[in-house]
């Protein structure tokens, strides 16, 4: 019997699975909380702009260090029987390293700097950088947009690189390399400056054809280019091959045999793509949690506006994989819980559930309309279809008369809405959907908003039985690395996850949630698309105490 070891990085927290390579079976997992967390409103006593998402690396390494002899001793099996490694990680996380490879914010002199540490996936700093590199690309869009849906967003490693270049220049003067999270956890393990070319495809303008876009890059930043090549360069790997092997070092840190096969890392939500065995065209797969991702596969390479990118090979070999996503769901939600009023929060309590669960049992207990609701999800900015980070929420139709859990409905179904918006484009542009499959770490927990999307979307959706879909992918790539079965195909079939239930829609919720989605869709388009979205960004900026030039209706 084999084993293979899955570690998932999430936003919070970074959980380490075996599992069986023969049968699927999650044999143990552990999950280790970032200590430092997500580092949002001051660092070290000195305050950040409300844009900063930042965390430290040395979090990572102690969901190694901790997590997998943990893991190991929970499951008591040989570690000589565990045959290979996988690694997901949200994207675009980026961490500045020095030459050896560790984290620049561990030097004295750095640990008071904001652009010493890693730049989480949400972190929107790179505002200013993100307009300025699309107002560029836009003198040729389909040569550098076309496979990123027309648009730039600040979550990407290049509007991030070029921040620390505009903002901190002597810091970068500093910096080694800039790595993907992923890449860096990858390349700790094997002692090599390894790139995969999952992030690399999706976040810094590059394909495999062409390599990175340098006259592009010159176009934004005569410097940029050097930038590039110095610290965003290494030995490329596609997802499905080896990385590398263990080293004796981190054998001895971690508890796992020396030359163990290492995969190249994956992005998180790509990687639930295979723990949910989605691996044909026409499947949707939602990847729900603090945000989600909405991928497809397919066997050609299209231009859809709106989408995050497509690149060959990150995910299944041969095929292209679309990405576009939503930034604010689960965290949509929870900011919403916790404006519950105290008696609700008490109420909970009598009954020993959460307030989550207390406000869903509420929710439940509205028809669709019933709370006389609209909203939009913009509450950490807007990433497919608008790919604008500046815009935010809005809510329409209160009254004295509205109470919480009115609010935390509306937000489910503008979830879902804008998930519609992005199926919709997907199949505009010839892409079918025949299933939808749900999977993370929300599906699970919610019947009501997995119905609510299957009435929304008029489709089944297929929900997953584990919510570890992300490590359960990463788990199949370490099995893959290691060679354990004749094909990918093979061992994707043996390991992913069944599912717990499929979710019909409920033909009477379908035709009054289609009048509610075209409400949506015109807020949407006048916050969106119109005049009206200059409200949202300047009221940010008098929010951050920025000057605002006035503009007329």
């Amino acid at each position: 019997m084999t084993y293979s070891i899955g570690l998932d990085f999430g936003t919070a927290s970074g959980r380490v699975l075996i599992m069986d390579t023969e049968s699927g079976e999650i044999v143990a997992t552990t999950v280790i909380e970032y200590k430092s967390g997500t580092i949002e409103q001051e660092l070290h006593g000195n305050a950040l702009p409300n844009s900063f998402a930042l965390q430290d690396a040395f979090d990572y390494l102690d969901v190694l260090k901790q997590g997998i002899p943990q893991t190991l001793q929970e499951a008591g099996i040989n570690p000589q029987d565990i045959v290979g490694l996988g690694v997901d990680f949200t994207s675009s996380t980026l961490v500045p390293v020095d030459e050896n490879l560790n984290p620049l914010n561990g030097q004295e002199e750095y640990k008071h700097n904001p652009h010493a540490y890693t730049k989480l996936w949400k972190h929107h700093g790179a505002n200013d950088e993100a307009m300025d590199i699309f107002n560029i690309a836009t003198t040729n869009r389909q040569r550098w947009l076309g496979n990123y849906g027309f648009n730039v967003s600040s979550e990407w490693a290049i509007p991030k690189v070029l921040e620390i270049k505009n903002k901190a220049p002597e810091t970068l003067e500093q910096i080694a390399y800039i790595m993907e999270a992923g890449d860096w956890v990858v390349s700790k393990l094997i002692n090599e400056n390894v790139r995969s070319n999952c992030a690399r495809g999706f976040k810094t303008f590059w394909d495999e054809e062409n390599g990175f876009y340098y006259d592009f890059y010159e176009k934004i930043d005569k410097e940029l280019p050097a930038i590039i090549s110095s610290r965003l360069e290494g030995r490329l790997v596609k997802i499905g091959e080896t990385a590398g092997t263990l080293t004796k070092e981190m054998s001895e840190l971690i508890g796992l045999p020396e030359g163990l096969p290492v995969a190249p890392a994956i992005v998180d939500a790509h990687s639930g793509i295979l723990g949910v065995g989605a691996r044909k065209k026409n499947q949707l797969t939602m990847i729900m949690g603090t945000s989600t991702c909405h991928i497809m596969l397919h066997e050609e390479q299209m231009k859809i506006p709106g989408i995050s990118g497509s690149v060959k090979d990150s995910i299944i070999p041969g095929l292209y994989a679309y990405e576009a996503g939503q930034s604010a769901v689960g965290d949509l939600f929870g900011y919403a819980a916790s404006q519950a009023p105290k008696e609700y929060v008490e109420e909970a309590e009598r009954e020993n559930i959460s307030i989550f669960e207390l406000l869903e049992r509420k929710a439940s207990e509205k028809e669709v309309g019933e709370s006389g609701l609209i909203a939009l999800d913009w509450h950490n900015g807007n990433r497919s279809i608008l790919s604008d980070s500046n815009l935010s929420g809005v809510i329409v139709g209160q009254t004295l008369h509205t109470k919480t859990e009115d609010i935390y409905r509306a937000y489910m179904e503008a979830t879902a809405f804008g998930t519609k918006l992005i199926m919709s484009s997907y199949q505009d542009w010839g892409m079918d959907v025949d299933e939808v499959f749900a999977c993370g770490g929300l599906p699970q927990k919610s019947e009501l908003l997995i119905q609510i999307y299957a009435d929304i979307l008029n489709k089944p959706i297929h929900v997953s039985a584990s919510d570890y879909a992300s490590g359960v992918g990463a788990a199949i790539l370490g099995a893959v690395a290691g060679n354990t079965h004749e094909s990918m195909d093979e061992t994707i079939s043996k390991m992913k996850q069944p599912f717990l239930r499929t979710v019909q829609p409920i033909p009477e919720n379908v035709k009054k949630y289609e009048k509610l989605y075209d409400m949506y869709q015109t807020l949407h388009d006048q916050f969106g698309f119109k005049k009206l979205a200059f409200m949202m960004k300047d009221l940010k900026k008098l929010a951050n105490k920025e000057s605002i030039l006035e503009e007329a209706f």
